[in-house]
């Protein structure tokens, strides 16, 4: 799923009801999340029943997140990851939240993320070695290109640091793929017009469920993050649609 540059990995093709090109695709997602930035948290928490909140927190603890950790969160959206880090790391450490939304970025700073920065994560404006840990929250699938963005993922982090990747996955099994659409872009995109007044949320709830049906597998991902030089790449599984992917950049030698 290249995206005609066999150094480049897509995470998905074009979308051609979205956008008609690679180029396209970022302004036409930047719209979509930006008009529907002050309906996202709610619909989001109507979607995972409440548990959004509790089950980040828990994977930013298995992966290790403490009191004064420095911390990139890109594609922070409106903040939910950022926020539990903040309260993980405490006074004595760092949460930046990074996502080119201007709309996402503004609700995250109204919630009460306290450092937020404009920008793409397949070029951060940050120096080498800055952070322990790089979160992202299902935004994996909107970046264009999963190699450059793990190298600047890779190239921010301090030796030994760590990068925790959220995402939802297709389930393998066909009966259960056909639920989770049926509920991601049947039910929820109809609930978010309904109730929010919101078209706009609509058609980008029903983007979400397209990017997931048609993200790569998980080993490419998984693949891509060793071809970058991270170490300890693994994913872990939850619910059977909850993947956590996990790499660590190596020590100097």
């Amino acid at each position: 799923m290249a995206n005609g540059d066999s150094n480049r990995i897509a995470p998905h093709p074009v979308l051609e009801e979205y956008y008609e090109s690679p180029e396209a695709r970022r302004e036409r997602v930047d719209d979509m999340f930006d008009s529907s930035a002050e309906h996202y948290d709610w619909i989001t928490s109507v979607m995972s029943f409440g548990s959004g909140r509790w089950y980040r927190r828990q994977a930013l603890v298995r992966a290790g997140v403490s009191q004064g950790d420095k911390v990139l969160d890109v594609g922070a959206g409106t903040g939910v990851v950022s926020l539990l880090a903040q309260e993980i790391v405490g006074d004595k450490g760092l949460v930046v939240s990074l996502d080119p939304s201007k709309g996402m970025l503004g609700e995250a700073v109204k919630s009460g993320v306290k450092n937020a920065t404009l920008g793409l994560g397949e070029a951060l404006p940050f120096p080498d070695n800055t952070f322990d840990y790089l979160t992202m929250g299902y935004a994996l699938r909107h970046v264009a290109d999963l190699k450059s963005a793990f190298e600047e993922y890779q190239r921010i982090l301090k030796p030994g640091g760590k990068i925790l990747l959220l995402e939802i996955t297709r389930p393998e099994g066909k009966f259960s793929t056909a639920f989770l659409k049926f509920y991601l872009k049947g039910i929820i995109p109809n609930l978010a017009k309904i109730f929010r007044r919101s078209a706009d949320s609509k058609v980008l709830m029903r983007y979400y469920w397209d990017t997931i049906e048609q993200c790569v597998p998980p080993a490419t991902i998984v693949q891509a993050l060793k071809d970058t030089g991270l170490q300890d790449t693994h994913r872990a599984v939850v619910m059977g649609i909850f993947s956590e992917y996990t790499g660590v950049k190596p020590n100097k030698a």
